[in-house]
């Protein structure tokens, strides 16, 4: 076994897995799992820089997982950044913060790779030969892989909980105008995904990331987030439509009331729900099965 560290840095979260690998079975052994909101990706969609104020509560939960790293002995340690660092102009200034802070450079992959990651993290577990639609929505993009031990076809699209919030989100719940204004960005953005990935044609649905976490604990009905119980649940369609239509009529406050929401989320879970929601309905899935397991495993599997 080879003990490894992996970064996923996206535009709402980071966050790190240190994990014991065996390099031929890719067995797996979770050492530490955790994240840290620090909306990397504010104001990106609108200015095309990374905030100065961003920067810092990137480099301070970077800091936070240098000691992690260091007290585990992780050998080797491999470094992520997707959406919200390949968009932004003055990237190099996160680079470089990075190197200075954890030693590495981070790897500001592209959507394709993003997409890979995902889907070998989610599916080392499953069984079966079934055709699988991955989709993984983060805070700037979405990744789209089809495929069953291998993939098949891969885009990654430009819809994401943070994104679609600060660019159409102006009102506390969220007007009609503004709800359908993201909607069909998203399916404006499912008609991108489709010229490359056959959505429709998979037979099992997997969801990845916050957003789909989320909407699955709220759909179960958890007093409090609970990983094991949320990992490999299956939520019906219309779990999916209920709990977006409850989210659509909450005030910020009565989302800080779930519990199972993580309060970074708050501002940003109803376009989350939604972009889930259109995807659950355009490619006519019954059920979504939620993986805890995402590109940050699939980034710890590739370091070792």
């Amino acid at each position: 076994m080879t003990r490894v560290a992996g970064i996923d840095c996206g535009t709402n979260s980071i966050r790190l897995l240190v994990a014991d690998v065996h390099p031929e079975t890719g067995e797996l052994v979770e050492l530490d799992r955790r994240m840290t909101i620090v909306r990397l990706g504010q104001g990106v969609d609108r200015t095309g820089r990374l905030a100065p104020e961003a920067l810092e509560r990137t480099f301070e939960a970077c800091r936070a997982y240098a000691r992690v790293i260091e007290e585990l002995g992780a050998e080797r340690l491999r470094f992520v950044a997707t959406s919200a660092s390949r968009d932004a102009e003055n990237r190099a200034d996160f680079v470089n913060g990075v190197v200075e802070i954890l030693g590495v450079e981070p790897e500001v992959i592209t959507g394709d790779q993003e997409a890979a990651f995902s889907f070998t993290g989610a599916t080392g577990e499953l069984h079966g030969d079934d055709r699988r639609l991955v989709v993984d929505i983060g805070g700037g993009s979405t990744e789209f892989v089809v495929g069953n031990r291998h993939v098949e076809a891969a885009r990654s699209v430009d819809i994401g909980c943070v994104r679609l919030t600060e660019r159409h989100v102006r009102h506390d719940p969220p007007t009609a105008e503004e709800a359908e204004a993201i909607r069909a960005d998203v399916r404006a953005a499912l008609d991108l995904a489709a010229e490359t990935v056959p959505i429709g044609t998979a037979e099992t649905l997997v969801g990845l990331a916050g957003s789909v976490t989320t909407v699955a604990a709220i759909a179960l009905g958890l007093p409090e987030y609970d990983s094991e119980k949320i990992h490999h649940a299956r939520i019906s369609a219309a779990q999916v439509a209920e709990v977006a239509e409850r989210l659509l009529a909450s005030t910020h406050a009565e989302r800080a009331a779930i519990p199972v929401i993580h309060p970074g989320r708050v501002d940003v879970i109803i376009a989350g729900a939604l972009v889930l929601r259109e995807i659950v309905e355009r490619v006519g899935a019954h059920e979504v099965v939620v993986s805890e397991h995402d590109i940050l495993d699939g980034i710890a599997l590739s370091v070792a």
